[in-house]
């Protein structure tokens, strides 16, 4: 080989090498690219290769469908516009052949039983509801707030970026919850897993229950979080199956506070699902196909602004989740009337038929980081004693039964593993029906 070979030889590797170590250096970049927000670290992570990185690539290209418009939010987020047909719902193996349903034959007929002159007292002069005004306008959801709109025939989806995986244990782990099933738990109250730093207040149905359907009123709040992957909701829950085993089918719907999941400390709007408990199938909002969106004005997984304040106003959210006696869909409802979208009845084994048991309250994850109770708040931070204006509440709590119609739950029982850290009362009015104060500050002198 002659010297100009050579030379030629030494720069093809002398490129080789550069091109090997700006990779590195942009796989270094990615990790050092976390923001800290709230006092949250997001940059204590190990160093990954870019084989994984390909592979995260490769899924997000899968559930971030291509944009008929992108909406650049307040907040950070990137709210894509996709065409009804392409969202990711239909993915799902189970819904190669299925047609989107515009909207239920039939919603629940309203509660005969609560008395529908409220009384004209302190609480209903202090709460705003977000109901059909607020959602058809879109003042709530902060991706509004530049007037953009998404167009007739498409879904608002919020983009995932390579960030938001990297913060999950792994690509696996990416939108789903982190369960493990107790089996020595109370099989009554099939939802309150503590085995894995799961904590609850919750208020529930018996076990016996034929229910097709429940409502609840939830005031919003965002409550602190101390370690990244703790997390802070308040939900309903919608179950069958078997509690002590691994087919437990969950709809889920409510409001929740993930830096994990979504990166900063503000209240969201979301949804869940499973079938096996929590094991493989299901995921938080659209990251993987199932829940199909037909309203084109709220975006699983916005924040929710503005939100309550301690002895200042109030502002909640009413959320129902039913089954359409029909077709069989399980129908997400928010505000007054107003469709959000729906869980295929080709989904679900257990829930194909009915509902077993109902459950309203909140949920935090506890991670005892150093070897202490973390101070996540559960609410607002504060316990029930605290009342109105303080302490987070449920109320109005309905079910649907099978006439398809709405009545108020009388018949409860309320939960919560340790109420030195949360806790949960229940009362009952003609006002508010059936409702709750939770919460609590986690971390506390009662609360080591």
């Amino acid at each position: 080989m002659g010297i100009v070979g050579k030379k030629r030889g030494f720069s093809a590797l002398l490129l080789l090498l550069l091109q090997h170590l700006l990779l590195a250096f942009l796989i270094t970049i990615v990790f050092q690219s976390f923001t800290v927000v709230s006092g949250l670290n997001y940059s204590d992570y190990r160093q990954v290769s870019s084989l994984r990185l390909q592979r995260i690539q490769r899924h997000l290209d899968k559930i971030n469908k291509p944009a008929v418009m992108t909406i650049q939010s307040p907040d950070g987020d990137i709210i894509d516009c996709v065409h009804k047909r392409k969202q990711p719902a239909l993915d799902h193996p189970l819904l190669k052949n299925h047609k989107i349903q515009k909207e239920p034959p039939e919603r629940p007929k309203l509660s005969k039983i609560l008395n529908q002159n409220e009384a004209k007292d302190e609480k209903k002069k202090n709460t705003t509801n977000y109901m059909n005004e607020q959602v058809l306008e879109g003042a709530w959801q902060m991706w509004h707030r530049n007037g953009t709109r998404c167009p007739k025939g498409t879904v608002p989806v919020r983009r995932s970026t390579v960030d938001d995986v990297l913060r999950a244990k792994s690509l696996f782990d990416f939108g789903k919850k982190k369960r493990k099933i107790d089996l020595a738990r109370r099989t009554d109250a099939p939802d309150v897993v503590s085995a894995n730093g799961h904590e609850h207040a919750i208020a529930y149905t018996g076990s016996s229950l034929e229910a097709y359907g429940a409502k609840a009123t939830i005031n919003v709040w965002d409550p602190s979080i101390q370690v990244v992957n703790e997390f802070s909701l308040s939900q309903i829950w919608v179950l069958s199956g078997s509690f002590d085993g691994s087919d437990l089918n969950s709809i889920e719907a409510g409001w929740q506070v993930s830096p994990e999941l979504y990166g900063d400390s503000r209240p969201r709007l979301f949804t869940y699902w499973t079938t096996d408990s929590y094991q493989a199938t299901g995921c938080y909002n659209l990251l993987c196909a199932g829940f199909v969106q037909t309203n084109s004005k709220i975006a699983i997984g916005a924040a929710i602004s503005p939100v309550s304040s301690y002895s200042g106003n109030q502002y909640d959210i009413s959320i129902l989740i039913w089954k359409d006696p029909r077709l069989g869909n399980w129908w997400m409802g928010f505000g007054e009337n107003i469709l959000v979208g729906y869980w295929p009845a080709e989904l679900f084994t257990h829930l194909a038929d009915h509902a077993t048991m109902v459950e309203w309250g909140g949920e935090v994850v506890n991670t005892r980081a150093n070897g202490k109770h973390t101070s996540t708040q559960m609410g607002s931070g504060h316990f029930a004693d605290d009342g109105f204006g303080k302490a987070s509440y449920f109320r109005n709590l309905e079910v649907v039964d099978s006439d398809n119609s709405l009545s108020s739950v009388h018949d409860i029982s309320i939960l919560a593993e340790n109420t030195n850290c949360y806790d949960i009362k229940s009362y009952y009015n003609n006002d508010w029906g059936t409702y709750f104060y939770y919460g609590g500050p986690g971390n506390n002198p009662q609360c080591p």
